[in-house]
């Protein structure tokens, strides 16, 4: 997964005041020891961080501690695979045909590979689970790759990816169980729309994967440690590290090169895990096993259809079809295309047949709305929970301009939009409403200039937490009046005078101080000074280095 960083500006409160006052210090006051307080309007308590540490926060998202992250599913609770299916079948199993196309050199072993492996081995759970998600997808990964001639590896890359979560979506704005970014995604032929996220189909997205791993593997004449590297790191990172160890007479290999922290375990991982799904017995695990046989057919739909309506025709619920059409984002499929649905193998027929007895005037409802006075683009389509440009668009209006009185066509689902449950909305609603154990939620409508990182500051939590609980990546810009979820460990303010006497403030460490020292000072915790600043509190304060606190003034020094 290629990781884009950002460096995030911090944001100012309104309009700024600023007192000086001498700060006292442990040792006694300097003249260049200055606290600046920034005054804002009546904020809350619940503005500021908390006592909690950031970096012992328990991310509500799931319990994974092992390599890097997980990602929980929508999924993890469906049926797993049949070993008895194959054996009446006559079929070749889903790991038996993995273990006769495996090119990788898995006899590799050494200190990275082994962390890895023993991560993975002592946790049979997170196996099942991984290998659970995969199911629907494997046997046409395997096959595209076992067409192309590569390594049947590449099948347990979305392992080491998204944990094969359809939905997943990373900090770097990565999405997908291949996690392609949008500018790679899009260099690849993955168009992305408010309809329709290609990151996230399993077929274009497969075909996208395997072309770019192709590519990078040629680009590295054919050593797949690199191509894997670069997969995840981008090829000018792993070329530039390839130049620096030639400058200074050192091998080029990928076990060689200085990569980045990530980038060194990201090969590693994959290599661990195929040898797990190559050798379980060897390393005392258990794989869930299922027949070697397609799971599901593209169903040529030639046009938009209300999703809906597609799962009633193949006679599946909603969840199954969203499963195995995670790309569409809304009700329904994209106006644009691709115009494909995927369904299980066996209801292909009956999709086909009943499809055909649906007029295409019929596959989405339309409705007409009569403009009235004082509406607008952005009015009328935040009520009918579509885009301005789409609204647009389906009317062919050039401008912003509309009049009172004329009508125009709005796309309407044929279920209540609670009923799709796994559209881009419902996720959002669903993991936003629910209850997490010993946090407050906290609802934060976005104010101008403020961004993922100001914000977390003032709840005193991560700022990837922050975008991951608002299905979205730090990087991703925030529009003023978005309203966002926060789990916080705060409390709310006891009284409007408590509230108002909280300032932020800004110190000068000087020659002698200590962030123990500091925070004690100004009546805070280790804990909130480290959250405010992103620090490690275990290294030296270096004089003269700024840091944020947020404090009561009335306890101030």
């Amino acid at each position: 997964m290629l990781k884009l960083k950002s460096l995030v500006s911090h944001a100012g409160l309104y309009t700024f005041i600023f007192l000086l006052v001498s700060a006292c210090s442990l040792n006694g006051p300097e003249p260049s020891d200055v606290v600046t307080y920034e005054s804002s309007p009546s904020p809350d308590l619940t503005d500021y961080p908390s006592a909690e540490n950031e970096a012992s926060e328990t991310d509500p998202d799931g319990d994974y501690s092992g390599p890097d992250y997980f990602i929980p599913g929508v999924f993890d609770d469906v049926a797993d695979g049949s070993g008895a299916a194959a054996a009446t079948q006559d079929l070749p199993t889903m790991w038996d045909v993995y273990r006769k196309h495996t090119l990788l050199d898995l006899s590799a072993d050494n200190k990275r590979i082994k962390e890895q492996r023993d991560w993975y081995a002592k946790h049979q759970a997170y196996l099942d689970r991984v290998t659970r998600r995969a199911e629907p997808y494997l046997y046409y990964i395997i096959e595209e790759s076992v067409k192309r001639g590569l390594p049947s590896e590449l099948a347990l890359l979305p392992v080491v990816e998204s944990a094969y979560d359809p939905f997943a979506y990373s900090h770097g704005r990565a999405a997908g169980i291949w996690q392609f970014i949008p500018g790679t995604g899009r260099a690849f032929g993955l168009k992305q729309t408010w309809w329709y996220e290609g990151r996230r189909d399993i077929v274009a997205a497969t075909d996208a994967a395997m072309n770019y791993l192709e590519s990078l593997n040629r680009q590295f004449d054919g050593d797949w440690m690199l191509a894997l590297a670069s997969y995840n790191s981008g090829a000018g990172t792993v070329r530039n590290a390839i130049k620096r160890n030639e400058a200074r007479g050192k091998p080029t290999d990928f076990w060689s090169l200085d990569l980045p922290k990530e980038t060194r375990a990201y090969v590693p991982k994959l290599i661990a895990i195929s040898q797990l799904y190559a050798h379980p017995e060897k390393y005392g695990i258990t794989l869930i096993d299922y027949p070697y046989q397609p799971f599901f057919e593209a169903i040529d739909i030639g046009g938009q259809l209300d999703l809906a309506m597609a799962a009633k025709m193949a006679g599946i619920n909603i969840e199954e079809l969203y499963r195995l059409n995670p790309a569409f984002n809304r009700w329904a499929t994209d106006p644009g295309g691709p115009h494909r649905i995927l369904v299980p193998l066996d209801r292909a027929e009956l999709m086909r047949s009943e499809l055909a007895k649906l007029p295409p005037e019929k596959r989405v409802a339309w409705g007409r709305y009569t403009i009235e006075k004082g509406d607008s683009i952005l009015s009328i389509s935040r009520k009918h929970n579509i885009t301005p440009e789409l609204l647009k668009q389906i009317n062919h209006l050039s401008s912003n301009t509309i009049r009172a009185g004329k009508t125009l066509l709005i796309p309407q689902s044929s279920e209540p939009l609670d009923h799709y449950s796994l559209s881009a909305e419902q996720r959002l609603a669903t993991k936003q409403n629910r209850n997490v154990s010993g946090k407050q939620k906290v609802v934060h409508k976005v104010k101008s200039g403020e961004t993922f990182w100001s914000i977390s500051r003032r709840y005193g939590v991560s700022h990837r937490s922050l975008a991951k609980w608002n299905s979205m990546a730090p990087t991703d810009t925030l529009s003023v009046g978005k309203t966002l979820v926060v789990w916080t460990g705060q409390t709310q303010p006891n009284s409007e005078m408590q509230s108002q006497r909280m300032r932020k403030i800004r110190y000068r460490a000087r020659s002698g101080d200590s962030y123990a020292g500091i925070a004690n000072k100004f009546n805070v915790s280790l804990g909130q000074l480290k959250s405010w600043n992103d620090i490690d509190i275990r290294k030296y304060l270096q004089p003269g280095d700024m840091l944020t606190l947020y404090v009561d003034v009335a306890n101030a020094p």
